[in-house]
């Protein structure tokens, strides 16, 4: 039988001729907490930013050297840049790999992002050409940077994840499971509720991982090691949950019956092991920075 989909309108409220849909507002709420949580990471490495303020290397950070640690002034300065990367990056990847040929076809229907169709290994890379950029500009570590987002990431996966649920989109594959939910858009047969599993290890799982590492000063000592973490972590999950999540309809099975999500999961996998290899090795030819 399965379990009836909740009745929930995508739409939150509405102000006149202004919809507001659950979707969008996740968003919104990710970048906030996202934000929030980035100025609280940075806060993390006060004592230490404080001490080097004092030592002849802050006296070159001065004169114009790269920072070896980030101000809260930073992270406030680089919210738009992330949010510009997320969704020219999300929507583009969607339209790239997912819907060419529909949004080739009409390319202003790309322009309306509120109706959902974003991709996250194109906002995934939209966020890294922003970083990259805003550290080469403002001459901040990149890698503490990047480890600070995708600290913060987890948390907008997770309500990403609801609101596709909300939406009744990319859900699971049919299955005789207790907890499959019959979806307006998936026929009569109960399917896997996929994008809360989704929800459940891209999001918290992931999240609570991040936080864990993030809090040992060890580990923030040595840049790199938590994007890598998370790479891998978001790549094992995403290839997880793609196992019981539906193909898109336009797409299906790749070669190998492997879907689009894990083809493009596998790079980040291996991308996120270097990272690591290589933050290892840097940190062994640093000189200590202090804790916090």
């Amino acid at each position: 039988m399965g379990i009836a989909f909740p009745a929930i309108d995508p739409v939150a409220f509405a102000i006149g001729p202004l919809e507001f849909r659950w979707y969008a507002l996740a968003y919104l709420v990710a970048f906030l907490a996202g934000w929030r949580l980035a100025l609280y990471l940075a806060g993390l490495d006060r004592p230490a930013a404080t001490n080097a303020a004092t030592s002849a290397a802050a006296g070159a950070e001065k004169e114009g050297a790269p920072r070896r640690f980030l101000s809260k002034e930073a992270i406030d300065d680089f919210l738009p840049w992330a949010i510009l990367g997320v969704i020219l990056g999300g929507r583009l990847g969607y339209v790239l790999f997912y819907q060419f040929d529909y949004y080739a076809a009409a390319p202003f229907e790309a322009l309306k992002v509120w109706r959902g169709g974003m991709a996250f290994h194109g906002g995934a890379m939209g966020v890294i050409i922003a970083m990259i950029v805003y550290s080469l500009w403002g001459k901040w570590p990149l890698l503490r940077l990047t480890d600070i987002v995708c600290c913060v990431v987890p948390l907008g996966l997770f309500l990403g994840r609801l609101a596709n649920f909300v939406n009744g989109e990319l859900y699971g594959r049919v299955t005789d499971v207790p907890w499959g939910v019959v979806f307006p858009f998936g026929g009569d047969l109960p399917r896997h509720p996929s994008q809360i599993y989704q929800a459940l290890m891209e999001g918290l799982a992931l999240f609570g991982v991040m936080m864990g590492l993030a809090h040992c000063s060890k580990i923030r000592n040595m840049p790199g090691i938590l994007s890598g973490v998370f790479l891998i972590g978001y790549g094992l999950a995403r290839v997880t949950g793609e196992m019981f999540r539906e193909p898109d309809a336009h797409l299906g099975f790749l070669w190998g019956g492997i879907t689009m999500g894990q083809a493009l999961s596998v790079p980040m996998i291996l991308f996120g092991a270097g990272l690591i290899v290589y933050a290892c090795r840097a940190a062994r030819h640093t000189p200590p920075q202090g804790t916090a």
